[in-house]
This record gives structure tokens, C-alpha cells and sequence, in this order.
């Protein structure tokens, strides 16, 4: 089993994670979308990796009407904080973006939140678009639940993707924008760091 840090079920040595037994051919440019607390977190990790072309932060999960930052916050619209990552499969697999959601990008046993963050829409999500995608995700969670990765049980949703709504402007690539907030300096940071110290063979060739 791996070590966690005391007080949370997050794992220290991310890089013990299994590789994904089942993952989806090679074909081209695809799109996943996955939730894991506030997006400009998770859109920080995804940035960094070889093969990832575009991140963009929005929602999942409700409709049009109330996909917005102030009505999205209230936690009772039914969206998620998403990313969307455009990437090149011949480069990174879906299944190599799980294993960086599941070991490094958020603590995949918190319920409806992550840290201070409370309610559904930082709630731990994978966004499926084929049956193909949601098996290889039922798929995944099976292997670490086996693998024993985590000290408590994986709370995360699989959710047909219906719609995804791009979120405002000054979301998107947020901590690069703003790299002395914060939540930045505290909560996104440490998890590109963790990034690079477990999977330095994932990285862009200019990440530090």
C-alpha cells in the first residue's frame, strides 16, 4: 500500500501508481473532460504534460442557463469545475491522464469537496464520451482499489457528458496568470511539484 499524508488519504509516492491495464487505442487528437476540485488547480497539472495541446477550465454536468462562475459556486446548479484536455494520443494515453488525475491533480476520496472546498461542484469527476471512455475509467478505479493506493474508498463520479461550458476568460490558465495568489502559491503549486517529481518522463520538455 502506498504511504499517505497524515490527515488526508492523498498519496506521497505517486509514482508507485499503476500504469492503466486497459486505456484506448491510439487515434489522434482527442478531448477528455475531468473534474477534481477548483479547475484552476487541475488545469495547472494537465498544462505541464507532453502531449497535452490545450487545457481549458469550464463546467459539466448542468445547463446553459446557470454555467457561471457566481451561480456554479452557490453548489446547487448540478455542474461541475472541469477541465478540458485537448491531447495528442500518440504522445500521453487517456489512461496516462487518469493516473496523473487519480495520483497527483486531487484526493479522489474526499466527497463533494477537496480541502476547504466544499460542495458538488468540486465534486471528483470523470466526464465520459463513449462507452469505451467509461469503461477504461470503471476500469482504472477497480485496479487502484486492488492495488490498495488509497486508504479510504474512491469516491469518484462517472458522468455521461452531456454539454461542456467554457468558463470565463480569466479562468482560463489561471496560475500562470496569477502565480503569487494565494490559492496558487498554497494549493496548485505544490501539486505541479509533486508532478514533477513523480513523473519527470511525462513532462514538456521546458517545464522546470
Amino acid at each position: 500500500m502506498s504511504a499517505v499524508i497524515p490527515g488526508t488519504s492523498l498519496a506521497i509516492h505517486p509514482e508507485r501508481f499503476p500504469d492503466p491495464v486497459d486505456d484506448l487505442p491510439t487515434d489522434g487528437t482527442q478531448k477528455a473532460l475531468l473534474a477534481g476540485g477548483c479547475f484552476w488547480c487541475v488545469e495547472a497539472v494537465y498544462l505541464n504534460l507532453d502531449g497535452v495541446l490545450a487545457v481549458t477550465s469550464g463546467y459539466a454536468g448542468g445547463h446553459a442557463a446557470r454555467a457561471n462562475y457566481e451561480a456554479v459556486c452557490t453548489g446547487t446548479t448540478g455542474h461541475a469545475e472541469v477541465v478540458e484536455i485537448e491531447y495528442d494520443s500518440q504522445v500521453i494515453s487517456y489512461g496516462q491522464l487518469l493516473k496523473v488525475l487519480f495520483s497527483v491533480a486531487h484526493d479522489p476520496t474526499q466527497k463533494d469537496r477537496q480541502g476547504n472546498d466544499r460542495g458538488t461542484q468540486y465534486r471528483s469527476a470523470i466526464f465520459y464520451q463513449s462507452p469505451e471512455e467509461k469503461a477504461v475509467a470503471e476500469a482504472y478505479i477497480r485496479q487502484l482499489d486492488n492495488a490498495g493506493a488509497f486508504t479510504a474508498p474512491i469516491v469518484t463520479t462517472l458522468e455521461p457528458l452531456e454539454t461542456f461550458y467554457r468558463g470565463e476568460d480569466y479562468h482560463q490558465n489561471f496560475a500562470n496568470h496569477n502565480p503569487n495568489q494565494g490559492y496558487i502559491v498554497h494549493v496548485a503549486r505544490p501539486k505541479v511539484e509533486k508532478l514533477i517529481h513523480a513523473f519527470p518522463d511525462l513532462l514538456k520538455g521546458d517545464t522546470q
